[in-house]
């Protein structure tokens, strides 16, 4: 397991090309659109939170990507941690640095990834049964 410490920070400029490749080492490139760089790029730009973590060389081991009002809600996203460094809170700080980012006096909402719903419990998330979707079309 890696070692050393890990620093967080606002990263509006994150690259698409890093963006892709914690989606991709953290399996949360299953479910994003990591072959079309454009719409990688519009996601990265239209959010108004990008929180990253980053391991003592630099390399980004974590990022946190969401849409907020910053006074009633926030929507988490993306949140996606390289498997390598899971374990280590990087998660949960990444979540507790995005509610402040977005106002704590703002609902934090998430909907969690298939692999990943039995970990937001664990860490005081509370799950909501109502949730409704319409489909992307493409």
């Amino acid at each position: 397991m890696p070692s050393g410490a890990i620093t967080y920070q606002l990263e509006p400029q994150l690259t698409a090309d890093e963006f892709i490749e914690v989606l991709r080492s953290s399996t949360l490139a299953e479910r994003r659109p990591v072959d079309d760089r454009a719409r990688i790029e519009s996601m990265l730009r239209q959010a108004d939170i990008i929180l990253t973590a980053r391991d003592e060389r630099g390399k980004l081991v974590g990022v946190a990507r969401a849409l907020s009002d910053f006074s009633y809600a926030t929507y988490l996203s993306d949140l996606a941690v390289d498997q390598a460094f899971q374990g280590r809170g990087i998660g949960r700080e990444l979540i507790r640095q995005t509610r402040l980012a977005g106002g704590e006096q703002a609902l934090l909402v998430l909907l969690a990834a298939p692999k990943s719903r039995s970990y937001y419990p664990h860490i005081g998330m509370k799950p909501h049964e109502s949730c409704w979707l319409i489909e992307r079309s493409r």
